[in-house]
């Protein structure tokens, strides 16, 4: 089989997966939150074990408190998955508008060159989807699913463009 025909298979498959992941995008965030919660668990522990390791006090209490954290944001996570959908969800929405803020003060530093309009239009963007999410108290429970699932449709689709692109070049 040639790679554009494994390459397109496999956009296809992850296509498929982002369609039902959008499907059901609220079951998708607790496993979105589940899979972090057991990430930052399993790190949190290396990062205590590692803590051992370090010559300098300093580096090793550190190393600690951040195991510790990690340990602690995992355990909680996993203990409640809807406050972590929620929590996760108001960090995202945080950072989107933080993002649109900060792109907002950039484009007016770059207000007299071509990229002002650009850069000033998304980061009012960025600002208004993140108020708008905000204000639909349901959708903060389904926003890591969905963003999942549309991340998921778009590598999918770019996979299937580059098979087909692989393809046509014949490489």
């Amino acid at each position: 089989m040639k790679n554009s025909t494994k390459l397109m298979l496999l956009g296809a498959v992850t296509i498929l997966f982002g369609v039902i992941i959008l499907g059901n995008a609220a079951l998708a965030s607790l496993a979105v939150v589940t899979l972090t919660g057991g990430v930052l668990l399993v790190g949190g522990g290396i990062q205590i074990v590692a803590g051992f390791s370090m010559s300098s006090p300093g580096g090793k209490l550190f190393a600690w408190l951040m195991g510790a954290l990690m340990v602690f944001l995992g355990w909680s996570f996993l203990s409640n998955p809807l406050e972590g959908v929620v929590s996760l969800s108001m960090l995202i929405l945080i950072l989107l508008a933080a993002g649109g803020v900060v792109r907002i003060f950039f484009a007016w530093r770059a207000r007299t060159t071509s990229f002002f309009w650009p850069m000033l239009i998304s980061g009012v963007l960025s600002v208004l989807l993140a108020a708008y999410v905000l204000s639909i108290p349901e959708a903060t429970m389904i926003l890591l699913g969905t963003l999942l699932g549309v991340e998921m449709l778009l590598n999918g689709l770019g996979a299937v463009l580059f098979g087909l692109f692989l393809r046509r070049t014949n490489i």
